[in-house]
């Protein structure tokens, strides 16, 4: 993914002979224009974006996608077309075919080149996670997505968060993703899009802007998890050290339990942010909703 940064506006980069098989995740950049799609952690492809202009930008925070349609017109603006739609949230974000002009031109939508909107499209499934960020290249020390790290969260943490849930029934089958966020010191657990679980949890260092990570593999020497560059971003092939993942703690019940869903391809993203928003009261991780009526 070195082209990255040469790409003309509506150029992209597909290449799923990476990684034929797996779970897939998508990052946007708002600051560079670029999305990538990585499967099972390796990126498969890259594409020139549009996001929303001026009064019209797009929200920043991790979502899944909602519902999907290949020929999809706006309720909001005129039933403008929106080919290969993959909603984000039930106001209007979605990922779409569209123009590309070389700078923020929408009405807060991700627009693709409508050739990687089509291939995208035909690798993603309900539910999977879509983390749309403001950076480009910030470097920072990376955290652990260890949850990963056994031993009870203190006091503190636990009355800031709330208590720990777990309802593994709410969506039985599906991609699972799981959200860290720094600001609510809080750990949600997502499967096909459903909140599955919920825990406090501890964070030692501060945390800035969004990280991403993916499970490469499981050995009996345990998990191994890397670092997934956002665009931007130069990449690394390291493994989360050992030293990284003790920065995170939860209780031993939680991990066990996250532990029973862990496979190869997996990610988790942690956050600066809430995953409140403040003026809605709604969690910026979007819960799957069944109720077409809503779509925009």
């Amino acid at each position: 993914m070195q082209a990255v940064e040469g790409l003309r506006q509506g150029e992209y980069l597909w290449a799923p002979e990476m990684s034929p098989d797996g779970p897939v995740l998508v990052l946007v950049s708002l600051a560079t224009q670029r999305a990538i799609a990585y499967r099972n952690g390796i990126p498969i492809g890259v594409s020139t974006v549009s996001t929303g202009k001026e009064g019209y930008q797009t929200p920043t925070g991790v979502f899944t996608i909602l519902q999907k349609h290949v020929v999809h017109k706006s309720n909001l603006y005129n039933d403008a077309p929106m080919p290969y739609m993959q909603r984000l949230t039930w106001d209007g974000i979605a990922l779409h075919a569209g123009s590309i002009p070389g700078f923020p031109a929408s009405h807060g939508c991700v627009r693709l080149p409508l050739g990687f909107a089509k291939l995208l499209y035909g690798v993603t499934k309900l539910g999977l996670t879509v983390v749309i960020t403001n950076e480009s290249a910030v470097p920072r020390l990376a955290p652990t997505p260890a949850l990963l790290a056994s031993g009870s969260t203190s006091k503190k943490a636990a009355a800031a968060s709330g208590a720990a849930s777990w309802h593994p029934e709410r969506s039985p089958a599906g991609p699972v993703s799981i959200v860290v966020s720094a600001a609510d010191r809080r750990i949600v657990v997502l499967r096909n899009g459903l909140e599955i679980g919920a825990a406090p949890i501890e964070i030692d260092g501060e945390i800035s802007g969004t990280l991403a990570y993916t499970l490469r593999s499981l050995d009996e020497l345990g998990t191994h998890w890397v670092q997934l560059p956002l665009p931007g971003q130069a990449a690394t092939d390291l493994e989360v050290s050992p030293e990284q993942r003790r920065r995170f703690k939860v209780a031993d019940p939680f991990r066990k339990a996250i532990a029973s869903l862990l496979r190869p391809g997996m990610t988790v993203v942690v956050t600066s942010d809430s995953l409140i928003n403040a003026s809605t009261g709604r969690k910026l991780t979007v819960i799957v909703a069944d109720d077409d009526s809503r779509a925009k």
